[in-house]
């Protein structure tokens, strides 16, 4: 806001050229600078409402991605990698101050304070100039245009209010320098939000007009019952008796049932994520998808913030295998080791029935390399059983089993292949293993190069993995899903608990079970993920056998779930919910763990189960578990590090952690209408509490 609010002279804009349905639509055409008379014209108008698209890039080039989002959640924890622990870890370095080395940051890339802040004012500042324009020229072809100004104000004031509350609204282009700003309430924030998406509602069209990415009515729709859902929310009850729960929450209802109509779920769990072939695929327009941010491979466009959220989710699978897997362009994602998912995330999935588990998580590499076969030998292991392991082979497996599995309490695993463990549906021996669960007891964390708190060897989340990078750190060129029917439809569900409509919430959850389902037709093991987009990589040919070694194609189902392949494969399954009174296994063991109590209770941490197993990784985490107070109460249980600074009895008085601080650089910024600087106590009234 330092940076960007203050001074809005020229605007300068990058011309956005349109293209057909099959192909992105964010190509950029670079230009000089405009003037202030060419941007109140027709021209200049629908120019600024195309380049109002790359302000959402911005959330997913760099560390923010994942440390705003992600990290400090029941979901996700951090790893050997510490970059942005103190987003994770709730300590007195996550505060008003941009975090850095100085201040005892890792290193230079843990996300500043201000990140999310500044950026999001850019892009106000934009869509303001486009709605006055608009407003002054009173043309009908300028609607839609308008309309999505509206929405990424909307949007932009949305993810404000969700992390920091009431903010500063600025509705009109400022003139000249401003210095001084009135903070409003949580409540007239979120109401302008409200308003914001009811004009672009109003305004937008429902076709993807523009193409793939283009925002419609329909993505108005699902952020305007997303902001009516958070209006009647926890985190609101100090204000919301002011507007009628019933109200609220019968518009959001109706308003996910327009979505879901229109806009249905795909009949594949694989067809949003995996079956990625490349840049600007069909996959990137399914009917599904109500909002991403658009790339392509045109690196004259890609900007300083690129898609790097391929880095993100990975184990460090090469360091904790010494080797035995490589690390390259061949696999699609790198091993940065940011994003390690907690126990919770995993013992969420019925890991028998629900494929979503399978098709989100990678759990076996081949060998791309032997390095050395003598170091097991000594042990329990004979020279036969590793003098044939070849190039190929399963060089890691991960193996997702539940906590009453007694298959493996008394084989050895481990990384740096030093494991013992022989896979009895090959007879072969894997160099790199680790189960989820040994002697009843939550093990996966206890292997790999570096164990415990700071593990580097997991199963990771493979929704981001991109095979078509030029480089092993290039940047990647998919589309990033902002927004799905997926969420829609849990958004009704959301809504339709807080009306007490609890049958009716199973009934719109067995939806999404339904897809998640597997079929009759599916083959359990098989695996895939946006890695195959490399086979029509221009490095392929150069790489083709390390491809093909790395990559099996399979996942570990059958040996996780212990069933035997010849009986219960080609089997459809079962993920049907007959009764909100008696939940899944999996959840009435989440639920005893939370001490949940009550049908609403019971009901609302349900909901979030059920997001975890639709949505897990999809960039809204954090934001969904403050607006409902389940922040603390599902960190404290289920992500130890973060635990160490969320306490219970914050969890019972609304700590300050459910809220950011404001940026200090914005708030040092600030001058009194006479120029003076403000005093300690009114820099103090414009922070959240605690900090």
């Amino acid at each position: 806001m330092k940076k960007h609010i203050y001074l809005l002279g020229t605007l300068i804009i990058a011309t956005l050229e349109l293209s057909s349905c099959g192909d992105s639509f964010l190509k950029e055409e670079n230009t000089t600078a405009y003037n202030t008379a060419y941007l109140a014209t027709k021209d200049g108008i629908m120019a600024q409402a195309t380049a109002l698209y790359g302000n959402i890039r911005w959330h997913f080039g760099y560390e923010w991605a994942y440390g705003i989002t992600l990290y400090g959640t029941d979901e996700f924890t951090s790893a050997n990698d510490l970059t942005n622990e103190p987003w994770n870890r709730y300590d007195s370095r996550l505060g008003a101050a941009n975090i850095t080395t100085s201040l005892g940051a890792a290193n230079n890339n843990c996300t500043s304070a201000s990140a999310l802040w500044d950026e999001m004012y850019y892009g106000i500042s934009a869509a303001n100039n486009v709605i006055k324009n608009a407003t002054a020229l009173n043309d009908a072809d300028l609607d839609k245009y308008m309309g999505e100004a509206y929405f990424l104000r909307g949007y932009n004031y949305y993810r404000l209010f969700a992390q920091y509350g009431g903010v500063v609204l600025v509705t009109e282009p400022l003139e000249g320098v401003a210095r001084n700003f009135k903070r409003s309430t949580a409540e007239e924030t979120l109401n302008e939000v409200i308003a914001d998406f009811q004009k672009a509602y109003d305004l937008l069209p429902i076709d993807k007009w523009r193409g793939y990415g283009c925002w419609t009515k329909y993505t108005a729709a699902h952020f305007l019952a997303k902001a009516l859902l958070f209006r009647q929310s926890e985190r609101c009850d100090d204000w919301n008796s002011a507007y009628d729960k019933t109200t609220d929450l019968t518009k959001c209802i109706a308003l996910c049932d327009e979505v879901i109509k229109a806009c249905p779920l795909v009949g594949n769990y694989n067809d949003l994520f995996n079956n990625w072939t490349g840049i600007d695929c069909d996959l990137e327009g399914n009917s599904e998808i109500l909002m991403s941010a658009q790339h392509n491979g045109d690196s004259s466009t890609a900007g300083r913030y690129g898609n790097r959220t391929y880095n993100y989710f990975n184990c460090q699978w090469q360091t904790a295998s010494a080797k035995w897997v490589q690390r390259g362009v061949w696999i699609g994602g790198m091993e940065f080791q940011r994003c390690r998912p907690t126990e919770y995330n995993y013992k969420c999935f019925d890991n028998v029935n629900d494929s979503r588990l399978w098709k989100s998580f990678r759990t076996v590499f081949g060998l791309t390399q032997i390095v050395d076969a003598t170091n097991v030998k000594a042990g329990t292991l004979s020279a036969d059983q590793t003098s044939d392991t070849k190039v190929g082979d399963e060089g890691i497996i991960f193996i997702l089993n539940k906590k009453g599995d007694h298959r493996f309490d008394n084989v050895t695993f481990g990384a740096l292949g030093k494991s013992k463990f022989i896979n009895p549906g090959t007879g072969k021996w894997v160099p790199n293993a680790a189960p989820l669960y040994q002697d009843g007891k939550f093990v996966q964390e206890n292997y790999g190069s570096a164990t415990g708190d700071y593990c580097n060897f997991w199963p990771g989340l493979n929704k981001t993995d991109d095979g078509s990078r030029l480089a092993e750190k290039g940047d990647a060129h998919r589309d990033i899903i902002m927004a799905r029917t997926g969420e829609t439809v849990l958004i009704k569900a959301e809504a339709q608990v807080r009306l007490g409509e609890y049958q009716d919430a199973i009934t719109t959850v067995n939806t999404l079970r339904a897809r998640a389902q597997w079929k009759a037709t599916e083959n359990r093991e098989a695996y895939i993920d946006a890695t195959k987009a490399f086979e029509s990589n221009s490095l392929y040919e150069a790489n083709k056998a390390k491809y093909i070694a790395a990559n099996t194609w399979k996942n570990s189902y059958w040996l996780s779930t212990g069933l035997d392949e010849t009986v219960d494969n080609k089997k459809a399954s079962n993920l049907q919910i007959s009764s909100y009174t008696k939940l899944p296994d999996e959840d009435e063991e989440i639920l005893s763990d939370l001490s949940c109590s009550g049908d609403y209770d019971r009901m609302l941490n349900f909901i979030f189960n059920e997001r975890t197993r639709e949505l897990d990784g999809e960039w809204n985490r954090w934001e969904e578990l403050s607006r409902c107070k389940l922040l603390h109460r599902r960190a404290i249980q289920y992500n130890k590090i973060a635990s160490t600074n969320l306490t219970t009895d914050q969890q019972s008085n609304d700590s300050h952690f459910l809220l950011r601080a404001i940026p200090q650089t914005f708030i040092d910024g600030l001058l009194n209408d006479d120029g003076s600087n403000l005093t300690s106590e009114q820099q103090a009234a414009l922070q959240n509490p605690g900090y």
